[in-house]
């Protein structure tokens, strides 16, 4: 051994066995540090994971309300409007881009062509036509449009200027028209031969944004109907022959009886056949005025009434996304139903495996 060595004393197994514990002891503290600091790790994760899943859900659903509200909110404030619009507004009244006639089923019988109109002539054909024209005056431009129709030789049905109660047709004197409000439209009835005249001179009041004819034939229809009153009458006829020529009161009952069954039904196609009959010689015409809107002159708007806009605006959405959520809280009920029955049905089975697993026999 040389001089600046220094010697070890010896150490004893007890000594060796004690220091093999501390190590192994302090490797198994770090390793269960280690294993806390992972399962902590863990918890955070799962923990960050679910909020992100809440939030993730709370945005999903403020979209969804936010989609769907433009189209729950107007159905919900249209139910409550319906009743007061519904007396104003025309029975057929279509707003269709463009000017002129759009004609459907091969266009209007007094301007077709040879051949069409070679054919309308053994054919019978219910018009009906309807535009929109913008005028200046919509209460003058009502009235001159029923004095038209009446000079054509036809009829003013219907009339309603502003959002009051229609005005009674026969009373078309201008002086007695109440002040332009909106929704003004007339319903006229004219010949079947003056409708083309009457839906071009609608231009003389002001601009045709649309216009459109649409054709119904009932030639069929109207044959049926001349056929089986023909029929109906025979059969009166001969029944009047038979009350007359009856012998005894119960032969009178019956035939009596059978000729208020057969007249009663005489009657109701004779009322169909005269209703048809006019819809095919008086042709009617729904015309819907308008006036232009008056042109806004520009107001910039300071910070007060941006705030002001701002706050509408916020009001309103939160009023369509609680609209929204309200509607969207049943289905997510039954989603949340389903879950649960998932999530226990699952949840019985893995017990199950669990119990079936613990009971059997371990292989030696």
């Amino acid at each position: 051994m040389k001089a600046d060595e220094v010697a070890l004393p010896a150490l004893s197994d007890e000594r060796v066995e004690e220091m093999e514990d501390a190590v192994f002891a302090r490797i198994a503290s770090e390793r269960a540090g280690d294993l806390a600091r992972v399962e902590r790790a863990r918890q955070l994760a799962v923990r960050r994971g679910r909020w992100w899943m809440g939030g993730a859900a709370a945005a999903a659903l403020i979209a969804v309300a936010a989609v769907i509200a433009p189209h729950v909110l107007p159905g919900i404030q249209g139910s409550t409007e319906t009743a007061g619009s519904a007396a104003v507004a025309p029975a057929s009244a279509p707003d269709i881009a463009g000017s002129g006639v759009t004609e459907t089923s091969g266009g209007a019988r007094d301007s077709a062509g040879p051949e069409t109109a070679e054919s309308d002539a053994l054919r019978e054909i219910a018009v009906t036509a309807s535009a929109a024209v913008e005028v200046d005056d919509a209460a003058t431009a009502a009235v001159a449009i029923g004095e038209a129709a009446v000079a054509a030789g036809g009829y003013v049905e219907t009339m309603s200027i502003g959002s009051s109660s229609a005005i009674d047709p026969a009373a078309v004197v201008p002086e007695i028209y109440p002040p332009l409000l909106t929704g003004t439209w007339i319903t006229v009835r004219v010949p079947s031969d003056q409708l083309t005249a009457t839906l071009s001179g609608l231009s003389e009041w002001g601009k045709v944004t649309s216009s459109q004819v649409d054709r119904r034939d009932v030639t069929t229809e109207a044959v049926d109907l001349r056929a089986r009153v023909t029929a109906l009458e025979g059969s009166v006829a001969r029944l009047t022959e038979l009350m007359a020529q009856s012998a005894s009161t119960a032969d009178l009952i019956t035939a009596e009886s059978a000729l208020s069954a057969r007249q009663s039904e005489l009657d109701s196609l004779r009322q169909q056949l005269t209703w048809l009959e006019g819809q095919v010689d008086m042709s009617s015409a729904t015309i819907t005025l308008t006036e232009p809107a008056p042109a806004v002159a520009a107001d910039p708007a300071g910070f007060g009434d941006g705030l002001t806009a701002g706050w509408n605006g916020l009001v309103a959405t939160v009023n369509g996304i609680v609209v929204a959520i309200g509607f969207l809280l049943p289905w997510l009920a039954v989603a949340a139903l389903a879950g649960f029955v998932i999530w226990a049905v699952r949840r019985a089975i893995r017990a199950r495996r669990s119990l079936a697993a613990g009971s059997s026999p371990v292989d030696n």
